[in-house]
């Protein structure tokens, strides 16, 4: 991320200064103390300190997310826990806000009963690097440049294929984002960005294709960086590369053209070691549309270059 990114949020810390002073007091007789609070020692102090969102961008980032009545949204450095509130208040969506500091714990709990959703939100005090994090199907950020690329191994690891995360001016370095947009502040023009978590199809994977001309059993390979994917499909003894590959969560697409002009688009959901979908050819005797079943190989099982 670039410094003029990490300048910007200096510059906000510098306007909430006697705010900031406070919280610096409080986090540190917490962390001298490992005083107890909530039922969990705080031991350190917080990664970073407290900048609230401004309200029309964290209704931007839950557009950018989707986020509907049957999401979990979690929020990740929840500050004053307005990120989740709006989710339940406006969507109906449940939400868990994390926070390690205790103060923006007690605040969130404060605000969310104000609101009466409390039925619908909670609130934990607790390392957004050791919380459990499994059960969101939205995640939501407004973090610090290297504290979001930390913690880019434990949402591939943790999150479903196609769990929507959400970041507030920081991107994920390498990980590149799904969409980008800007939103006017009162100060500045803040950026939001978004990714879908990717499933994992990095491998080799025998394609069985039930065509009435007869069954065709195909050899696939896919290459992955995070939700960019490239290959090839082994087609009458040939390899041939593949186009148009897209993974969106579990939902991955690709094209093949053979020798022959034959034109193959496949288009799958992934589920563990298996794939299934459609695929419509174009061209020659296959020319129609087939389902498609797909088993990866015992050897690249285990195979997960993006995480």
């Amino acid at each position: 991320m670039t410094d003029e990114f990490t300048k910007r949020r200096s510059e906000e810390y510098a306007m909430l200064k006697p705010r900031k002073l406070q919280v610096l007091g409080i986090c540190l007789v917490l962390a001298v103390g490992g005083v107890w609070v909530g039922g969990y020692a705080q031991t350190r102090t917080p990664d970073v300190q407290y900048v609230p969102t401004p309200h029309n961008v964290v209704a931007e980032m839950l557009r950018l997310a989707g986020v509907t009545k049957d999401d979990v949204v979690y929020d990740l450095g929840c500050g004053d826990g307005r990120l989740v509130i709006t989710a339940a208040e406006r969507f109906g969506a449940r939400g868990v806000g994390i926070d390690i500091d205790p103060q923006r714990i007690r605040e969130s709990r404060a605000n969310a009963r104000k609101a009466g959703v409390t039925d619908r939100v909670q609130f934990r005090q607790q390392d957004l690097f050791e919380a459990d994090i499994r059960d969101a199907t939205v995640v939501t950020l407004y973090l610090l440049p290297r504290l979001n690329v930390q913690l880019r191994p434990k949402l591939l690891r943790d999150l479903q294929p196609g769990t929507r995360v959400v970041s507030h001016t920081f991107d994920m370095g390498e990980w590149r984002p799904d969409q980008t947009v800007r939103v006017k502040g009162p100060s500045r023009e803040h950026s939001v960005y978004s990714w879908v978590i990717p499933a994992n199809v990095e491998g080799v994977w025998r394609v069985n294709v039930p065509a009435r001309t007869g069954a065709r059993q195909y050899l696939l390979r896919l290459q992955q960086q995070y939700q960019d994917v490239r290959g090839t499909m082994r087609v009458d003894g040939q390899d041939t590369p593949l186009t148009n590959a897209t993974l969106t969560g579990d939902h991955l697409r690709f094209t093949v053209t053979t020798g022959d002009q034959v034109t193959m688009s496949f288009d799958g959901r992934v589920k563990d070691q298996a794939m299934r979908g459609s695929m419509e050819a174009q061209g020659g005797a296959m020319t129609g549309r087939y389902d498609w079943t797909s088993q990866r190989q015992a050897a690249s099982a285990d195979s997960a270059t993006q995480r």
